[in-house]
């Protein structure tokens, strides 16, 4: 059996999600499926010298030819979206045109960024079979839901020009997907409300592998050490993307406010993302020297990233609780770290962090709120370890790399006829 991949960002790239494709890729070897990508020149998260080496290698099979990845020159991704929507779409472009040439083809896997990929891998599902003279199935993986997250991230309104043409692809790709995984039973709602049948959709959560992410002791980390930081300090982390639907400016609201009353609290900022220029330019142009970026860490010190803090940090925007769920919130409690979320009240991870009692909860975009949370694990440190092992316990009862990995396979091979 063989998997046709047409992604944006592909290994050796860091993004927020990486470790789900590299355990997925380890899935799909195990049950002996094949997966043929098609990608551009690699340019997020990697140095000027790993780009340069990746320029000369247009073919590479690894894994006995298990894994197959064609690469296609682009010029690298910028920080301004225009230029981004564009690269985008010279990308998608070129991956139909490959991707459409492709050779015995079963299956064909999407993801959703960008988020005209799943019109993309359906255009090309519907090339691939009037040449094969069958159907080619495609399957949908969704991660986020667009035209829903602009509207959250205020980069558009409900009803705008883009808000309808964002529509009118999510209303293609869903029909022309043969199953959808989401991440969560508000994923399934939502897109059920839109007009998706309920035996097209497979629930399967986001994972982390807790043999890979666990609790570091401070000691022992090798961060503190690399960017010189005190490790007297009391640290809350944040890593992931650092976009526009995350509430940043809050956060260094909140940290110039209780820079005085809590001389010793630091946040650390680890990613990358098209708000990052923006919170860098914040924090020096208003002095908030309580707030440390750092860019993202190579996944083999993905246990040093989440066992860095005293607690770990999500935070979004009202209104991305039905359509966001942040996966780094597994990689938290795999460190036994707990919680601390600024989100939707009432919305699935809310709920988790209450029932479970793995961490303290904010309204999203309240900023007093966001404080006396901070405040509460600041002045509670010795809670804070057993948040941390609730949270770790329930991961590994729960959230099982092999079992959602597991439903990966089973639904590519029941979708294949």
């Amino acid at each position: 059996m063989k998997i046709l991949k047409l992604p944006a960002y592909h290994d050796p790239e860091q993004t927020a999600s990486s470790h789900l494709a590299h355990d997925l890729e380890d899935a799909y070897i195990a049950a002996g499926i094949v997966t043929e990508v098609y990608c551009p020149t690699p340019t997020r998260g990697i140095s000027d010298d790993i780009r340069k080496k990746y320029k000369k290698i247009k073919l590479e099979e690894t894994y006995e030819g298990k894994i197959i990845v064609h690469r296609f020159s682009m010029f690298r991704e910028g920080k301004n979206p225009i230029q981004r929507a564009l690269r985008y779409v010279l990308v998608n472009f070129k991956q139909y045109n490959k991707g459409s040439g492709a050779e015995n083809i079963d299956v064909i896997m999407s993801g959703s960024t960008p988020p005209t990929q799943g019109m993309l891998c359906a255009k090309v599902k519907k090339k691939l079979s009037r040449r094969y003279k069958r159907e080619v199935p495609m399957i949908l993986a969704l991660q986020d839901i667009f035209p829903d997250s602009l509207v959250t991230a205020k980069m558009t309104k409900k009803g705008s020009l883009i808000w309808k043409i964002g529509r009118k692809i999510e209303d293609y790709t869903y029909k022309n997907a043969d199953k959808i995984i989401v991440i969560s039973e508000d994923f399934k709602k939502n897109i059920m409300e839109k007009g998706v049948p309920e035996d097209k959709i497979v629930v399967v959560p986001n994972w982390v592998d807790s043999e890979k992410v666990y609790p570091i002791e401070r000691k022992d980390n090798i961060l503190f050490e690399r960017y010189g930081l005190d490790k007297d300090k009391f640290y809350v982390t944040y890593s992931g993307n650092i976009g526009h639907s995350q509430n940043m400016r809050m956060l260094l609201d909140a940290a110039k406010q209780l820079r005085d009353t809590l001389p010793d609290l630091r946040f650390v900022l680890i990613g990358e993302g098209a708000a990052k220029e923006e919170v860098e330019k914040a924090i020096a142009d208003e002095g908030v020297d309580t707030v440390i970026m750092l860019p993202f860490q190579p996944y083999e010190d993905i246990a040093h990233v989440f066992s860095l803090g005293d607690a770990g940090l999500i935070i979004s925007k009202s209104g991305t609780g039905n359509n966001s769920v942040p996966s780094k919130t597994w990689s938290i409690m795999a460190a036994a770290r707990p919680v601390l979320a600024s989100f939707d009240e009432g919305s699935a991870l809310s709920n988790l962090i209450a029932e479970v009692g793995c961490g303290v909860t904010a309204k999203a975009d309240d900023i007093d709120e966001l404080k006396a949370a901070i405040v509460k694990l600041y002045e509670n440190r010795d809670n804070n370890s057993a948040m941390g092992a609730l949270g770790r316990a329930y991961l590994k009862e729960y959230l099982d790399k092999d079992k959602c990995v597991g439903m990966y396979v089973e639904t590519i091979k029941n979708s294949v006829k």
